[in-house]
């Protein structure tokens, strides 16, 4: 049986390179070898603290829900691609419990499982590894010409999507993104393509706001210029520092009857914000969590070029380098999305 390497977490500060057999496929199953893979917050979070938000590790883990591939192996039961197309993954895996949500939402179905993530036990083992079989339900074929790099930011830039969608239209609107990080540059991304005819973006970081700029920014601004931010008077703004003084800054910055997305997940319990002014505003205040099936128009934009999210790669590192592209990722200041890259594809 062939072995592979696959880049796994033990705890906080204890990433390891660790070599394995490949899994055999099950019949509805392709081998795909991972090209590359984008390293997500939540990836950083289980490395840094061993948990990400509530979900905490019990066990090693293999990381990683952003990649692209290669089918190696079709699946035996004659679904999904032929060998040789190139794909990316959507990692979800939707499931019920018996709590109550709306079937034509999955991304909200509490039983569902999500590859690299330690929020069920046993946890669901991620996509940081140079082989492995996966469900063809998973697979997305990828168009002519959008090259594998490129189409690993095809589930955050889903994530980006399916946050711009809970805002509504965006055409001719002001935008604000609170937080420019890999999914508010990419949400800076999606409102240009999607006619936002001001996008202003916040943060701490130069680094980060020269990304947002890059990728279609019309004005920054410091996230510590609170007179600037309340002077937005934004129609919609996506929240995604994750931070309750950046919902702070996305509340001061809405006008009244406007729109506010929580992309970021704030952590567990209380949060200091102030809600009387976004009752007084009537502000709307919606969530916006992963996304369905988006990922199929964001392969489709990402390929005709309509959204140009290139910039947003700042750095790639060869699987091997992982803990140095992990450090490199934590950085805001000089990074924002780092790119691992596996197996045959090294060079």
């Amino acid at each position: 049986m062939k072995a592979s390497q696959a880049v796994v977490v033990h705890g906080a500060n204890d990433i390891r390179i660790e070599s394995g057999p490949v899994a055999p496929a099950r019949t509805d199953e392709a081998l795909v070898a991972i090209a590359y893979g984008g390293i997500c917050g939540s990836d950083l979070h289980y490395w840094q603290h061993g948990a990400a938000g509530e979900s905490v590790l019990k066990a090693p883990m293999r990381l990683g829900h952003e990649a692209s591939g290669t089918v190696v192996v079709a699946a035996s039961d004659g679904s999904g691609p032929a060998v040789g197309t190139a794909v990316a993954i959507h990692p979800a895996t939707p499931g019920g419990t018996g709590a109550k949500y709306p079937t034509d939402r999955p991304n909200l179905s509490p039983g569902c499982r999500y590859m690299g993530s330690a929020a069920q036990t046993p946890h669901n083992d991620g996509l940081f590894v140079g082989q492995l079989a996966i469900p063809t339900r998973m697979l997305r074929p990828l168009p002519e010409g959008l090259d594998l790099r490129l189409a690993s930011l095809a589930e955050p830039a889903s994530v980006a999507w399916h946050a711009v969608s809970r805002a509504g239209d965006v055409a001719g609107k002001t935008v604000l993104v609170i937080g420019t990080g890999p999914i508010g540059a990419l949400i800076v991304a999606v409102a240009k393509r999607n006619g936002a005819a001001d996008i202003v973006a916040v943060d701490l970081e130069d680094y980060s706001l020269g990304i947002a700029r890059k990728l279609g920014a019309t004005r920054t601004i410091d996230a510590r210029d609170a007179d600037a931010i309340t002077a937005v008077e934004a129609d919609l703004t996506l929240e995604c520092s994750g931070n309750h003084r950046g919902l702070a800054s996305a509340i001061a910055g809405t006008a009244r009857g406007g729109r506010v997305v929580m992309v970021g997940l704030l952590p567990t319990g209380d949060q200091p914000v102030p809600m009387s002014l976004a009752i007084t505003r009537e502000l709307e205040l919606v969530g916006s969590f992963r996304f369905n099936d988006e990922m199929d128009e964001v392969i489709t934009a990402l390929a005709d070029g309509s959204l140009d999210v290139e910039a947003v790669i700042t750095a790639e590192n060869t699987a091997e380098n992982s803990l140095a592209a992990f450090e490199l990722a934590k950085d805001a200041s000089r990074s924002s999305k780092v790119v691992l890259r596996f197996g045959e594809h090294e060079s």
